[in-house]
């Protein structure tokens, strides 16, 4: 029998504990309230601060315990293949405004992390996007052409440090990596120094913004009331813009390990080959250690067998990095948007005072840098030449990706009338650890059995758009297939868009 990964959590979680912020206890007023407590939340929180605004972050986890926390943490302008596809898709301007903002977010972390004197293992490096197919080269061959006419010093090249061979790679020079909680923390500290206000264990669950000001609700009952909103919660809790139609979540498996006497490939990698494989190292200990960190494997949240996934992504590790000792293991999370640009800046045509951050598609940290200053001249009245780029009312682009909207919606289409097609599992088929779908009462029940053998029964319908739950036996967690909102064994939220938790039920 295969013995199960276990799945340990974030290494940057783990190595940054950090202190812990109060939960909203009562109603407040601010000039403005972030929603969510991630990179483009805070980043956005801090600069507002900066400027003289009275600012509340409410989260409804830790500060940087959700997508943030669990990334490859590489801050890099250079994201896999999408210079060659913008300046196709939506002109040369539109790749070299891509390519400024996400250069100045990278230039701006390093200036705060100078003036803060932040102690994140900032570290300079190259960032590589390569491949091993030479069919392939020629594509490479023509990012590498639109990321340097972009404004970006790249160049091809089939000289890395990999310790195999490439067929062509995409070499963007004086990129960075770090530790984004220890990056994150450090920003909270400042924030809360200049004024600013962070809640911790706060779920926001309404927002009315019919007239001014604003009115944020959380599921204690407290109001937060600001002149402007920002919903900064990696997929929007809100749907009134319907962007949900225009998000595919996707989930991706992360494993790390000290190195060991294998040599550093001294840069950050990735391919979308092999289903993304994505590698770096960062510094581990105080003997000059260094530890491998590799993603890949992505899947839609709800489907697949992550378990398998994990073993997947060791052997590759394992084969070439032969001595890794692989101690952690867990998950990401991240949206891409339908015509792969995130969506960022006022949440609807008819928005005055609300904004929304997302779709960073995998790059949520110099997009969320990236955010912070977009939002933050957008609420102080000022403006960045690449506004328009972001805005997530650009009517143009809706037409053109019509295609990629087109297949979104047609599979959460086929989650929502499929899964219910599907024949229910037994209960007596249930193992220790491992959860399924039955019918009881002429309903669904989401139902795990726990390493005790007791069961833990909860509606099967996501509390977001009602689409069905599976379960993630490698996590322990319900997943909906359609938007990503996950749930703990119990129905409590773990992850968005969803708000309320699985409603529990008992079985007869």
């Amino acid at each position: 029998m295969r013995e199960e990964r276990k799945v340990t959590g974030s290494y940057w979680l783990r190595t940054a504990p950090g202190r812990s912020h109060p939960a909203l206890a009562e109603d407040v007023d601010v000039d403005v309230a972030v929603v969510g407590a991630g990179m483009a939340g805070l980043s956005t929180a801090h600069e507002l601060a900066r400027a003289g605004l009275r600012v509340a972050v409410l989260e409804a986890g830790r500060v940087a315990g959700g997508v943030t926390g669990c990334t490859t943490a590489k801050l890099t302008a250079q994201h896999t293949l999408v210079y060659d596809r913008l300046r196709r898709t939506r002109g040369p301007e539109a790749a070299r405004l891509y390519a400024r903002s996400q250069s100045e977010a990278i230039e701006h972390a390093a200036a705060l992390v100078t003036e803060l004197g932040i102690d994140c293992e900032w570290e300079v490096r190259d960032a590589c996007t390569y491949v091993r197919d030479e069919s392939r080269a020629g594509e490479l061959r023509a990012e590498a052409e639109a990321a340097r006419e972009a404004g970006l010093p790249a160049t091809f090249t089939t000289r890395t440090g990999l310790p195999f061979p490439v067929a062509g790679a995409v070499r963007v020079s004086g990129q960075a990596q770090f530790h984004p909680v220890k990056y994150l923390r450090a920003l909270t500290d400042d924030l809360i120094a200049r004024g600013g206000r962070v809640y911790e264990e706060t779920r926001v669950v309404g927002l009315h913004e019919g007239g001014e000001p604003c009115r944020l609700t959380t599921e204690s009952g407290h109001t937060v009331t600001a002149r402007d909103v920002v919903v900064a919660t990696h997929y929007p809790i809100f749907d009134r813009a319907l962007l949900f139609a225009r998000l595919s979540p996707r989930r991706e498996l992360v494993v790390a390990g000290p190195l060991g006497d294998g040599p550093d490939p001294e840069g950050m990698y990735i391919t979308p080959e092999e289903n993304t494989r994505s590698v770096r190292t960062a510094p581990y200990g105080e003997d000059g250690q260094r530890l491998l960190v590799v993603t890949g494997e992505h899947f839609t949240p709800g489907t697949g067998d992550p378990r398998a996934g994990f073993d997947r992504l060791a052997a590759w590790a394992e084969q070439h990095f032969p001595g890794v000792r692989l101690e952690h293991a867990w998950a990401t999370q991240d949206n891409e948007s339908t015509d792969t640009v995130p969506l960022v800046g006022l949440f609807h045509p008819g928005a005055k005072h609300t904004y929304v951050a997302t779709g960073f598609g995998g790059w949520g940290l110099s997009g969320g840098i990236m955010a912070g200053l977009l939002l933050t001249a957008l609420i102080t009245g000022g403006d960045r030449a690449w506004s328009g780029l972001y805005d997530p009312r650009r009517l143009k682009s809706v037409i053109r990706e019509a295609p990629s909207l087109l297949k979104t919606q047609a599979e959460v289409a086929k989650h929502f009338v499929g899964d219910r097609l599907k024949p229910p599992a037994s209960l007596d088929d249930l193992a220790p650890g491992d959860g399924a779908l039955v019918r009881a009462g002429g309903d669904r029940l989401a139902v795990h059995r726990d390493d005790t053998g007791a069961l833990h029964a909860v509606s099967a319908r996501c509390t977001h758009l009602g689409c069905l739950v599976s379960f993630n036996r490698a996590e322990r967690a319900w997943e909906c297939p359609c938007h990503g909102s996950r749930f703990g064994v119990d129905g409590e939220v773990i992850q968005g868009p969803a708000v309320r938790p699985l409603e529990r039920r008992t079985l007869d």
